[in-house]
C-alpha cells in the first residue's frame, strides 16, 4: 500500500488546528490509508506549538517540524516537502477550510494512475461556504488569466489543496515562490512538465476562528510574479522542443 503523506503549514492556528487534525485523522483511519500528517509550525506566536506537541504524542503518525526557513506560508510548505516520507504527498490547510473526506478522492485518484490530482470548487458537485467577496473577485480574476495564458480548462489553480506524487514534487523543484504564490507555481510546474492530472470537485469552507495570513493586496505582485516565471518556462520548454525538431 502506498503511503500518504499530508503537509500543513500552520502559524497561530491554536483555537482550530486540533480540531482540524483529528477530524482529518478519523477521516484517514476509517479508509485505511496508510498516512503520516507533517505540520509544520510556522513561529507560531500563540499556543498552536504546545497543542501540536500535545497531539503528536498521541499520534505516532503525527509529526511536527519547526520552520527552520524564514517565516512565511511558502517557506513553512518547502520545509514540510523536505520532511515528508509518503510515496504521495496532500498540501492541507490548518484552518478547517478543506474537507478531509477530498483527502480520499486525491488518494484514490492517485491510485489509479494519475501523477497529480487538483480540486476545483467552481465545478459542479463543489460547495463553498463563507467565502469572502472580495477575495472571491480576485480570485476568479487571477485563475481566469491562468487559464489564458496556459491554455487549461482547469478554474481554481490557485487553491493550496491539491495532490502529487513523489516524482512531481522532486522534478518542479526548486520552488522560487515564498509565501501564498507557491500554490500557484508547483501545479503550473506540473502541467508544464506534462504530468497527467485529474480535476475532481471538492468543498470548502470559511475559517471558524482566528485570524486569516492571507493578505490580498500585499501578494498581488507575488502571484503575479509566480505565474510569469511558470509561463516563461512554458514558452522555453516549446522552443526547445520546437529546435530539437528541426535540428
Amino acid at each position: 500500500m502506498k503511503k500518504l503523506s499530508i503537509v500543513i503549514p500552520v502559524r497561530n492556528e491554536e483555537e482550530v488546528i486540533e480540531e482540524t487534525i483529528q477530524k482529518l485523522v478519523d477521516v484517514l483511519e476509517k479508509n485505511n490509508i496508510f498516512y503520516e500528517v507533517v505540520i509544520v509550525n510556522d513561529y507560531s506566536t500563540d499556543n498552536t506549538k504546545s497543542v501540536l506537541s500535545h497531539l503528536s504524542a498521541k499520534n505516532n503518525n503525527i509529526k511536527i517540524v519547526d520552520n527552520y526557513l524564514k517565516q512565511g506560508f511558502g517557506y513553512a510548505l518547502k520545509v514540510g516537502l523536505e520532511n515528508y516520507t509518503g510515496d504521495y504527498v496532500v498540501i492541507y490547510m490548518g484552518d478547517d477550510s478543506d474537507d478531509p473526506e477530498d483527502v480520499v478522492k486525491y488518494y484514490k485518484k492517485l491510485e489509479e494512475g494519475y501523477d497529480c490530482v487538483f480540486g476545483s470548487r467552481f465545478i459542479k458537485g463543489a460547495k463553498i461556504k463563507d467565502y469572502p467577496f472580495v477575495k472571491l473577485i480576485f480570485n476568479r480574476l487571477g485563475n481566469w488569466l491562468i487559464k489564458i495564458l496556459f491554455g487549461i480548462k482547469y478554474n481554481d489553480t490557485s487553491n493550496a489543496f491539491k495532490a502529487y506524487r513523489r516524482e512531481v514534487i522532486e522534478s518542479v523543484k526548486p520552488l522560487v515562490s515564498n509565501y501564498f504564490n507557491i500554490t500557484c507555481e508547483i501545479p503550473l510546474k506540473a502541467i508544464v512538465r506534462g504530468y497527467k492530472y485529474a480535476v475532481v470537485p471538492i468543498n470548502w469552507y470559511g475559517r471558524k476562528s482566528g485570524v486569516s495570513k492571507f493578505k490580498l493586496k500585499e501578494l498581488q505582485r507575488k502571484y503575479l510574479f509566480s505565474i510569469l516565471y511558470v509561463w516563461l518556462e512554458k514558452i522555453l520548454l516549446k522552443e526547445e522542443v520546437v529546435n530539437k525538431k528541426f535540428s
